[in-house]
């Protein structure tokens, strides 16, 4: 645990090297990175890091804002710039954090990322309701359940055509989520004002853009538009037969994709 802006935060290090920042997505904590964590770490020093009341992480009552924590956890290690991982809700909290202090963060490298401003598609909002429709917001269990068809199984693939014990493992982590999100509702969390959306040009460092094939349309027309307006943005290649957690369900292609760019 590391003090950070007045909460602490739960984080593991490993490696030395230049560094690399590690940041889950909004169903999941740091464990998510399981299979970047020794890749990285042999030329990297990786910090892995569970957001402010997501994993083992502290929720003081105060004010804050994810990407203000995620540089505040910079300055606590003794780091001036780093390269920062994201993946879903972590690569968002990532480009904010890329804004708002860009003499921080000497790279980028974004999975399956929304950006702080974008609405989603009307096709996006209809498929929400058809694979998990009306829960009970407090039923975490049913909750998570249609999150991980939603984002992890995705749109055009059935829960049978994935690993069950990443559906298994998707699950546990996202029930956790929802409570960490249920308390931060009570919180007031900051945001970056004006948002990402419109600013994607202000992204001067290198930016890597990857998603898997089977996450949503909308992701992947996002991760096209990020790759296009940042100046120095690069898109990977969709992966095939992966949804929204690809670090998570085909680490191989990513730690390669992230190796060769953090190079």
């Amino acid at each position: 645990m590391i003090e950070v802006n007045g909460a602490r935060l739960a984080y593991d290090e490993i490696g030395s090297g230049s560094p690399v920042v590690l940041v889950h997505a909004g169903i999941a904590d740091r464990r998510m990175w399981r299979g970047q964590v020794d890749a990285l770490a042999a030329r990297h020093r990786v910090i892995v890091v569970d957001l402010r009341g997501y994993g083992d992480s502290e929720l003081p009552p105060a004010p804050f804002a994810h990407h203000d924590d995620l540089v505040a956890l910079l300055d606590a290690l003794g780091i001036d710039r780093a390269a920062l991982v994201g993946c879903s809700f972590g690569g968002r909290v990532a480009v904010d954090a890329a804004l708002a202090y860009p003499e921080r963060v000497s790279a980028l490298a974004l999975f399956g990322a929304p950006v702080s401003g974008n609405e989603w598609s009307e096709e996006t909002e209809q498929l929400w309701e058809e694979l998990v429709g009306d829960v009970d917001p407090e039923d975490f269990a049913a909750t998570a359940a249609g999150e991980v068809r939603f984002w992890v199984v995705g749109p055009t693939r059935k829960p049978a055509d994935v690993d069950p014990e990443l559906i298994s493992f998707a699950e546990e982590m996202d029930r956790r989520a929802l409570a960490a999100e249920l308390a931060l509702s009570a919180v007031e969390v900051g945001e970056l004002d004006p948002p990402a959306i419109d600013r994607l040009s202000e992204l001067r460092m290198p930016v890597l853009v990857g998603t898997g094939a089977d996450d949503l349309a909308d992701i992947r027309r996002l991760a096209d538009r990020i790759a296009a307006e940042a100046p120095l943005g690069t898109r990977l290649p969709d992966v095939p037969d992966a949804g929204h957690l690809l670090p998570l369900e085909r680490p191989e292609p990513v730690n390669a994709a992230l190796l060769d760019f953090l190079a």
